[in-house]
């Protein structure tokens, strides 16, 4: 592959072909975009070779996904740790209409997506061409636009251009999400109509730094004045997550985490007191019961059932609630908060920090935080290993710590943070390994209010919560991060689903360890059946050995039966190695994981 001498970035008008889809590539390469995930067809053959001329020069190229939700899935995490636009495509017929799994659970979780599937050329629309998907077929135009920011069909090539900018400028948008183009091949394989490219993206999508100041002042006042505040951080507060836990620990607020924010604080600092809804620890649901408390400030959160605590009005969303957001849709929430404050997310805890620094009513506060962060920094990784303490309590204590073998679910989760190093990625798939990872994985490093990446140090999607979601995402992820180990938790169901984007990671040469929690079972719908008094029925899976299910795809794989054979893992090889690894986990089948927030749900909803 030739290696500009520019990077492409910087060179907005270079087009490398005569074709529209050229077109498309040359604006993808301006956003920096290195990756194109999908499946090949014939309808969208165009785009592959661009992308074909693109890499060739050095620019955007091709990853080939097993299945289209895979691409999906692929691109959501590329894009979650980058910032980037994610992008997938798919053929026709068959080829749209399963990639709409990974482009709603994207939706769902507000991921910058361009979508493109094709269309079969304009002249075959209502002819019963194969694999027809216009307005006269399955009409895929249609089906996508309940689940897209932004969807239509590129009809003619003078739509073109404008059309594929309206979509990035949606997906990128302040409530950003998948943008969908519909495009028939004929258009996409005509000749360009321009000689290099109108816009430059990059200015069009830099974003304002903008805040409600009168909000923020309301805000500074709230908590000056507040005797025992709670800070509640989402995922969504990862662009300002240093700035967020400095001035929780000068306003001495204890740290709560949602689900999909658990990665961004680390669970020795000594103000975190763990995750809030489900799965989460009993500590936390009793720190926002406590009378004292008088501020609740919730940051970049989404309130939906799993990180609400069923919506809680109790503890949770009442006239003591503060939410701060970047997302406005997300406010809608919570409409019952006393205040809500709009405004990028970075500039509003900048400014209130440095307010509070500056404020003489503090003056004496920030100097005991200072000296405090100062005799912290100086201790040597020995002392600062000694001196961790986690502040929040576990449910099950003694599987968390047992020896038994089958190994318990708990242990392996207090395990992997002990055996992987301290900048691994972990992202927990929908269904019993969210729920154990949640609750009993703790991903740490030497920094207690640093930066974590983009995406922090623990992912999953639990608002559509997607089977198979992680498995896809962790290519993407560590195609996002090459020098980072990435690990996948997902269970055998979810494996037999999606594993086969195993071999894309093998394709690819990346250091994901997949490891599959093996019950011979759907563990999370057997153990809700067991804890909402439904019938037992439909959740068993043949046994499977998927230690020579990945041999057989080319990919080296470990059997784990006990914490002792998880012990004696050469783990500095394996994340040394170009390439994934599978660990087949033998876990006991007899352990319920955490989830009765959502079975009292499921038996209020049969009730």
């Amino acid at each position: 592959m030739k290696k500009p001498e520019t990077p492409l970035a910087d060179q907005p008008s270079v087009i490398f072909g005569s074709k529209m889809a050229d077109l498309l590539v040359a604006y993808l390469n301006q956003l920096g975009v290195e990756y194109v995930f999908g499946v090949p067809g014939g309808a969208i053959e165009p785009l592959y070779d661009a992308l074909a001329r693109s890499e060739r020069e050095g620019g955007c190229r091709a990853v080939v996904a097993r299945h289209e939700t895979g691409a999906a899935f692929m691109a959501e995490g590329y894009a979650r740790n980058t910032g980037k636009l994610g992008v997938c495509c798919s053929t026709t017929g068959p080829g749209a209409t399963n990639m709409i799994t990974g482009v709603a659970s994207a939706y769902e979780n507000n991921i910058p997506m361009l979508v493109i599937t094709a269309q079969t050329a304009i002249t075959a629309f209502g002819r019963c061409a194969l694999q027809d998907s216009s307005c006269t077929g399955v009409n895929t135009v249609g089906l996508y636009q309940y689940f897209t920011r932004y969807n239509t069909l590129v009809s003619h090539v003078d739509q073109f251009e404008h059309k594929l900018i309206a979509a990035v400028m949606s997906a990128m948008g302040s409530q950003s999400g998948p943008a969908h183009l519909s495009i028939p091949r004929d258009v996409m394989a005509s000749q360009l109509t321009v000689s290099q490219v109108s816009y430059q993206l990059n200015h069009i999508l830099d974003k304002p730094m903008l805040i409600d100041e009168k909000a923020v002042s309301k805000f500074y006042s709230e908590l000056s004045n507040a005797k025992t505040p709670v800070f509640i951080v989402g995922d969504e507060a990862s662009v300002a997550i240093v700035s967020i836990l400095n001035l929780a620990s000068l306003v001495d607020a204890k740290i709560l985490v949602m689900p999909h924010g658990k990665g961004l604080v680390s669970p020795y600092h000594p103000l975190f007191m763990g995750v809030v809804g489900f799965a989460g620890h009993a500590s936390a649901k009793r720190l926002l019961s406590d009378p004292k408390v008088d501020l609740v400030v919730a940051i970049g959160a989404r309130f939906g059932e799993f990180s609400s605590n069923a919506w809680d009005t109790k503890t949770l969303l009442n006239g003591k609630l503060v939410h701060i957001e970047s997302t406005e849709s997300n406010l809608t929430q919570t409409p019952m908060a006393k205040l809500h404050v709009r405004g990028c997310l970075a500039t509003i805890f900048s400014h209130i920090h440095d307010q509070y620094r500056n404020d003489p009513r503090h003056r004496l506060k920030v100097v005991a935080r200072t000296e405090q962060e100062e005799k912290i920094a100086k201790l040597s990784d020995e002392e600062f290993s000694a001196s961790l303490k986690m502040h929040f309590e576990l449910d099950n204590i003694q599987a968390y710590n047992s020896e038994a073998t089958p190994i318990k679910p708990q242990r392996l989760m207090r395990d992997l943070p002990r055996l992987f190093p301290p900048h691994t990625r972990y992202l927990a798939d929908c269904g019993a390994s969210f729920a154990w990872a949640t609750h009993y994985l703790h991903p740490f490093d030497r920094r207690l209010t640093g930066m974590r990446g983009r995406a922090g140090l623990f992912n999953i999607s639990i608002d559509f919560a997607s089977m198979g979601w992680a498995i896809g995402s962790a290519v993407g992820t560590s195609l996002a991060m090459k020098e980072t180990p990435v690990v996948c938790i997902t269970g055998d169901g979810s494996w037999l689903m999606s594993g086969q984007e195993l071999t894309v990671a093998i394709e690819q040469k990346l250091t994901v360890i997949f490891i599959i929690l093996n019950d011979s079972g759907y563990g999370m719908v057997r153990h809700g059946q067991a804890l909402t008094g439904a019938e037992v029925t439909a959740n068993t899976i043949a046994k499977v050995d998927f230690y020579a299910l990945a041999k057989a795809m080319g990919a080296p794989g470990h059997i784990i039966s006990s914490p002792e054979d998880l012990a004696q893992l050469k783990m500095d090889t394996i994340c040394a190695r170009k390439g994934p690894t599978v660990l087949d986990v033998r876990i006991d089948r007899t352990e319920a994981p955490p989830i009765s927030m959502r079975t009292n749900v499921l038996k209020l909803q049969h009730a």
